[in-house]
């Protein structure tokens, strides 16, 4: 978040309000096992069987809402240790002709869907590195719109403030439709298999402790220190799908069989059969696309491959960059965890959350 000086600001006289309610929310970011960018509206109506499975993480996004007494929305990041204001009066519409809140449009916006008539402090913080892949705009979008409803006593479902963020962000990508996978993590949490019918989206929750321990012992989430715009490759890969590109067909196609033979077994609780899956769709995910994969990413599966046998790499998000999974056994996480040390990459926590009642 960058310092907004040239916009209409009263920051010396921001005090805030003693006695007042302050709100705090959080949701998680997600993990995307399979299916991803077949979630994008009208591909999931196109293809048959579409399923797209991801889990929530115990990485949350973070909205805490005061009250203040000055004419101003002041927006403090915690990420990048920054504040900014901007004057109560731009707040009235989110169908701004220009654009006064540059790279906080998204989040400005949201709050302008609530039309405040008097001061706020809003705190954020993301719960994942930049550019990581993981959905942290759409979850903290979710985030904060939920802070906002209870702040000021509102109550939407689920389908609501999925709408509505879901629009918000489509509108700042500005590159086609948004997917909507990321959303529900943060809405629901656990594990989740989300199936499109028209005019709906149907979340089905896997989540048991039996499959948390299987996912958490198998799946090392590693970040590669690349940031990546994911509206970027999904709008490539969308326009290819629609020009009638047959490699982007045939591989969406692929995904999706391979994002419905996942559900079926966790149908049966056939979790063994997972690991491969989700290897299988990484590979085909990264032949859509040359971007997909980068560079620190393709190096690091070459040397898992033939350091370890049956393991693979699965890119989180669009790809381009960001994060991505290493799939392998138990037995081997020491061996990926030291590969990922030698070549310099992070490795972030990935502990499945929990499912969360929706309040």
């Amino acid at each position: 978040m960058a310092d907004s000086a040239n916009f209409p600001m009263l920051g010396s006289l921001t005090k805030i309000k003693k006695n007042m309610q302050k709100v705090e929310q959080v949701g998680s970011v997600r993990v995307d096992l399979l299916g991803g960018t077949i979630d994008l509206p009208p591909i999931q109506m196109i293809l048959p069987r579409v399923v797209t499975i991801n889990l929530a993480t115990t990485l949350v996004a973070r909205a805490a809402i005061e009250e203040i007494s000055s004419p101003v929305v002041v927006f403090e990041s915690v990420d990048y240790a920054s504040t900014t204001e901007f004057a109560l009066e731009l707040f009235q519409s989110w169908d701004q002709v220009t654009n006064p809140f540059r790279e906080l449009q998204f989040v400005a916006l949201i709050v302008s869907l609530f039309r405040p008539k008097s001061g706020l402090k809003i705190t954020l913080e993301s719960g994942s590195p930049p550019g990581a892949g993981l959905g942290g705009s759409s979850a903290m979008g979710i985030t904060l719109f939920r802070a906002l409803a209870k702040f000021y006593g509102q109550k939407f479902s689920q389908k609501e403030i999925f709408l509505k963020v879901n629009a918000l962000e489509a509108k700042i990508l500005n590159r086609g439709p948004a997917g909507y996978q990321d959303y529900f993590p943060a809405l629901y949490g656990g594990i989740l298999a989300l199936k499109p019918v028209p005019g709906d989206i149907v979340v089905e929750q896997f989540f048991n402790d039996e499959f948390k321990t299987y996912l958490e012992k198998r799946l090392t989430l590693i970040y590669s220190g690349e940031t990546r715009l994911s509206g970027i490759n999904n709008w490539e890969v969308y326009k290819k799908f629609f020009d009638g590109d047959d490699q982007i067909r045939n591989g969406l196609r692929e995904i999706a069989e391979l994002s419905d033979a996942a559900y079926r077994a966790l149908l049966k609780k056939e979790y063994d059969k997972l690991s491969p899956l989700i290897i299988k769709e990484g590979q085909t995910r990264a032949r859509l696309f040359p971007n997909i994969l980068s560079s620190t990413m393709k190096v690091f599966e070459s040397e898992l491959m033939r350091r370890i046998r049956n393991a693979g790499v699965k890119v989180c998000g669009a790809g381009g960059g960001g994060c991505f999974l290493a799939v392998h056994e138990a037995e081997d996480r020491p061996k990926v965890e030291a590969l990922a040390q030698e070549q310099k990459l992070r490795i972030l926590d990935l502990t499945v959350m929990p499912p969360s009642d929706f309040a």
